[in-house]
């Protein structure tokens, strides 16, 4: 993903990165690595949550210019809390994606951000949701973002499968976010993971030296 430059010799940071989401019977798990980069080649931080809640049931992960992403992803918590005030309930999934939708297309020309949005409403139950460049909106049962994404599609489109129980689902995205971090060069560090249900939230980190290993490392 291309970077925020405040010149042309100067390289804002980025989440250069892995997202997933992915449903399963009951609920959705949503998560990410943990490095930062600057132009796609250093590599600032290992230690980054990109796996945010913006609300009791409803948590995104960021792409993009780190920035960028953390100004949305604060508007976006401000205007959800305010919002389940006024509706006396907590807010929707689909809600959530569209405020972050909307301000991603009303900051389109500036922003370069995109953001996974997973939860589960009372309504649809666990849902996710794809917020792009620009502010398009897309519902799917599982997604992936990042630059390390295009390491994994294969595996997401051969090992997804829709009605998995949660341990099947967090093995799957575990080793989604394994695979990536070993061919990535910018995306690595630990797993963040959630495991978003009925009954509530449950956060898995999984440190880079606990992560699945493959044949070729």
């Amino acid at each position: 993903m291309e970077k925020r430059c405040m010149d042309s010799k100067v390289k804002g940071v980025s989440t250069g990165t892995t997202i997933l989401a992915a449903t399963f019977d009951g609920g959705v798990v949503i998560g990410s690595d943990s490095r930062a980069s600057i132009g796609g080649e250093y590599v600032s931080s290992k230690t980054i949550n990109k796996v945010i809640q913006v609300h009791d049931q409803i948590f995104c992960c960021m792409a993009g210019s780190l920035a960028d992403a953390q100004a949305v992803i604060k508007a976006a918590k401000f205007q959800l809390s305010f919002h389940s005030v006024q509706m006396e309930s907590p807010p929707l999934v689909i809600a959530a994606a569209s405020v972050l939708k909307e301000l991603c297309y009303q900051n389109k020309d500036d922003l370069q951000a995109g953001f996974i949005t997973a939860g589960w409403d009372r309504k649809k139950g666990p849902q996710v949701y794809v917020v792009a460049l620009g502010g398009m909106l897309v519902n799917q049962p599982v997604t992936i973002g990042g630059s390390g994404s295009t390491f994994i599609h294969g595996y997401v489109d051969a090992k997804y499968k829709p009605n998995m129980n949660k341990e099947e689902c967090l093995q799957f995205a575990t080793n989604a976010l394994a695979l990536a971090m070993g061919r990535d060069n910018v995306s690595g560090g630990v797993a963040h993971l959630v495991v978003i249900t009925e009954t509530g939230v449950e956060h898995v980190v999984v440190p880079g030296n606990k992560l699945p290993k493959f044949h070729d490392e």
